[in-house]
């Protein structure tokens, strides 16, 4: 016998060292090189590690036995005992027997035949697992046999085989896992990769749910591979029952198309296909989806439907590049032969917004951003999803540049310099007016079976205060600038002061239409102006804070801080003579109190001398418990109150600041602990202190201690009857997140609309008005629908582990209709998700109102 463990790690020559050893005798060692061993390239060797290696040379066979380790190239075998048998050169290990592959997968079983390379042979007990790092994720894959045989490192094969994407139960490994596929045969082929299974059985916790003669897949380390994708599902009154099996070709590495034929029993087939590249600075994508229909009654007739169409269909395409670190461009479209076509055919597009309007939004763009400037320059097409849109009503917007540029201060003045510029051009076919009160006149109201839409929201009479113009047809251009200055003084008492200064100048090119039905009738609500405009506005200001600090240790740093600002700038000019489309959202609150201009656009410019005056206080404990209070008011002192005189949209009315002395606005903020947030703002009329706006909400995320995420908001605002709102709006939003478990979670939403009884009461008053009027058809009846009404609400919940993601969720989610009531799009989703094999989700209407999406009877 002879120790060699010492001499080889000191000489660190493992895997170059030949020993012949003429002896039948157990020889002790751990590390040795055996003689000829047949290597697939030149330098390969079989190193062998072992507590003893045993030389038989009558039988030309060598056995490595205790903690057997041999190592062939990047293959790895171990077993409790290995026998190599030179003349067939061949290895034979038995007991705990593992082979770890070249790319990390690992091979078990109780016994294996293999070749000296490792590449073909047989394993018995067969298990095995494959593991791909991913950007965002681990996949571990499994196979499992009773007998599994490799051919030449390329393929194995499993007779009576399973496969899973699920980790084994740390309870009981024995069990079935969540899920897994048998087949009486499973070949994974390592240069294709490609798992293919033959009269296979898909099986959830043991269970079998579904057969399938033939399945092939590709496995985790294939990112794209030509073949088909899970099918889907779909059933509907309008469409009937059918199904889509999509096809995936990889064209290349950098683009791939997909082909999804969808055959319909009640529309016939359903043609989509996406094409997608990626280059080198971005991507890019082209999806057409097109139908001949045959049965286009199944939809309502037009304007509430799609009845009179044959063909349908819709363009999407998608693009983003990147041109430098600094610019990027690129664009989202989407074209629709009719409204109503994405919708009815279940056509996803993350362009659409479906939250009480339905809208596709295109935009083309061009962006580029320095350390501290920004360009942004685009165009929007805005694309009506409701029966209730006008598309003649919708603007078409382009370009929109703007560009923000911020310098440090000449020497001489020290502070930040400002720069920021906007041009907008804006042409719209028809103008779009708001009646006083808002549901007063539609410009029809087609019927279907007997039940009247009203449709296209108009005035009864046009003149100024029964009439809004929210968009004037034509085209209108504007060009604005604006260059500011500021700059912060902090004294010995730690007063902050802050003198700004800023000169904005606009030019207006209006070309408003005044021919076209009802175009004409915009000179009575307003006196517009037509041609060329201009307005200049200089100001200059001064911010004052005066923070009193005191720290009370444990009870933590307490600040008052008293806030004045004054602005000096003549009178805005031109009010009610120029449009208004981006200055329309006014809303007089805490965050826009100490705002230098309160007009949240470039359409209207703050004028008049206006004094802003509040205070703060707040306290931070070192337990991080924190508070705040912020209570003030804004003066107009001098000038022309821009919010006193109503545009051609009436914005500044009704705001809380059209008044001398505004309304007072406040806020409280109180967080215990970084999960639990208590915030409420609120706005108090300036003469009586009554609520004229209040809001109200929580957050809170009890992790670790409970697996519970809370959110709950109030809302309130007061009647503006000059804006179109009759009745005060009052509602509650709450949403909520349980955990059930690490893998099992419940979720909902609730929004709880507490003033639609109004809606429905005017809307009987005014249909109630006009029956009496023309006593022609059914007397209205008025149903009240109770004061908590469900106005929109989703609950679900699912499972999501390693392998497998099961939701089912049920949405009913509101929509704006044109009567002023909100009809309901209930929606039942179900996906599953299986991890390496697919997924597929079923989603179903139920109960859908007849006008919500042009389909002719409820589903």
């Amino acid at each position: 016998m002879r120790k060699v463990t010492d001499i080889l790690r000191k000489a660190g020559l493992l895997a170059a060292l030949a020993l012949a050893v003429p002896l039948t005798a157990a020889a002790s060692a751990r590390a040795q090189t055996l003689p000829a061993v047949a290597a697939a390239k030149p330098g390969d060797k079989l190193l062998v590690e072992a507590d003893e290696l045993v030389y038989d040379n009558e039988r030309s066979t060598v056995t490595a036995r205790g903690n057997a380790e041999l190592h062939y190239g990047p293959r790895t075998l171990q077993a409790d005992r290995v026998r190599y048998d030179r003349g067939s050169s061949r290895v034979f290990a038995e007991g705990n027997v593992r082979l770890t592959e070249a790319d990390g997968g690992v091979v078990t079983g109780e016994r294996m035949e293999l070749t000296d390379d490792f590449k073909t042979g047989f394993i018995d007990a067969f298990r095995g697992q494959q593991t791909v790092q991913r950007k965002f994720e681990t996949v571990r894959t499994r196979f499992s046999a009773p007998r599994a045989e490799r051919l030449n490192g390329e393929q194995t094969s499993f007779d009576s085989g399973s496969y899973t994407a699920c980790e084994p139960c740390k309870d009981n490994p024995e069990s079935p896992p969540l899920w897994q596929l048998r087949a009486s045969k499973i070949v994974h082929d390592n240069e294709t990769h490609t798992v293919y299974f033959d009269d296979s059985t898909l099986e959830i916790a043991g269970i079998p749910v579904a057969y399938l003669p033939y399945f092939e897949a590709p496995d985790p380390t294939v990112r794209r591979k030509t073949g088909f994708l899970a099918p889907r599902f779909i059933t509907t009154t309008a469409l009937g029952s059918g199904a889509s099996l999509p096809y995936f070709i990889a064209l290349a590495p950098s683009y791939d198309l997909t082909l999804t034929p969808t055959l319909l029993s009640r529309q016939g087939l359903l043609a989509q296909g996406e094409f997608r590249q990626r280059i080198d600075n971005g991507f890019y994508n082209l999806r057409l989806s097109g139908i001949s229909q045959t049965t286009p009654s199944a939809f309502l007739p037009s304007p509430l439907g799609a009845g009179e169409r044959d063909f349908r269909g819709s363009v999407e395409s998608q693009g983003r590049f990147y041109i430098n670190p600094r610019w990027r461009t690129g664009w989202d479209l989407v074209g629709v032969t009719d409204k109503w076509f994405l919708d009815n055919y279940r056509i996803r597009n993350q362009n659409i917004t479906t939250d009480y309007f339905r809208e596709a939004t295109s935009t083309a763009y061009l962006i580029g951003q320095g350390d501290r400037s920004w360009f942004e320059a685009r165009g929007y097409y805005f694309k009506g999803l409701s029966s209730f849109d006008w598309q003649k009503q919708q603007p078409i917007v382009a370009p929109v540049i703007d560009y923000d540029k911020r310098i440090n201060g000449p020497s001489e003045i020290g502070g930040e310099v400002r720069f920021q510029a906007n041009i907008t051009s804006l042409t719209r076919e028809t103008t779009q007016y708001q009646g006083l009160p808002r549901t007063s006149s539609y410009l029809f109201s087609p019927s279907v079976n007997g039940v009247s839409f009203p449709l296209y929201q108009t005035c009864t009479i046009f003149q100024r205060g029964t009439c809004l113009i929210q968009g004037l047809a034509g085209t209108n251009t504007r060009a604005s600038a604006e260059l500011s200055w500021r700059r912060s003084f902090i004294d010995d008492y730690g007063q902050k002061f802050t003198p700004f200064a800023y000169l904005r100048t606009d030019a207006f090119f209006t070309n408003p239409s005044f021919s076209g039905y009802q175009n004409d009738l915009a000179p009575q609500v307003a006196k517009i102006d037509d041609g060329f405009a201009g307005r200049v506005m200089p100001a200059i200001g001064l911010d004052y804070r005066y923070p009193f600090v005191a720290n009370f240790g444990a009870l933590g740093v307490h600040t008052l801080e008293p806030i004045g600002q004054v602005i000096a700038r003549p009178s805005e000019t031109r009010i009610g003579r120029l449009p208004n489309e981006d200055a329309q959202s006014l809303v007089f609150d805490d965050t826009s109190l100490f705002e230098w201009d309160k007009f949240s656009g470039y359409d209207r410019v703050e004028g008049g001398v206006r004094t802003n005056l509040g205070g703060q206080y707040s306290v931070v404990t070192p337990s991080g418990w924190y508070a705040n209070v912020l209570f003030g008011e804004s003066i107009q002192l001098a000038g022309v109150n821009s919010f006193r005189r109503g545009d051609i949209a009436n914005v500044g009315l009704d705001s809380g600041l059209e008044t001398q002395r505004s309304d007072f606005v406040g806020r409280f903020q109180v967080s215990p602990n970084q999960n639990i947030t208590f915030i409420s703002r609120a706005r108090f009329n300036q003469s009586d202190f009554h609520v004229s706006r209040f809001e109200a909400g929580a957050t809170a995320r009890f992790a670790p201690f409970a697996p519970l995420t809370l959110s709950a908001f109030y809302s309130y605002y007061e009647a503006q009857p000059l804006l179109g709102y009759s009745h005060y709006r009052e509602g509650i939003t709450a949403s909520a997140t349980y955990n059930i478990t690490p893998n099992w979670f419940v979720s909902g939403s609730l929004l709880v609309d507490l003033t639609h009884y109004l809606d429905v009461r005017n809307t009987y008053q005014d249909a109630l008005t006009s029956y009496l009027a023309n006593p022609i058809g059914t007397v209205p009846i008025y149903q009240n629908p109770g004061r908590f009404y469900l106005s929109g609400a989703s609950f679900g919940g699912g499972y999501q582990d390693e392998c497998t993601t099961v939701s089912l969720n049920y949405i009913n989610s509101p929509i704006a209709t044109a009567t002023g009531v909100r009809e309901r799009n209930q929606t039942v989703l179900l996906r599953v998700e299986l991890k390496t094999l697919g997924e597929a989700d079923l989603r179903q209407n139920v109960g859908t109102a007849t006008t919500a999406d042009g389909i002719a009877s409820v589903r």
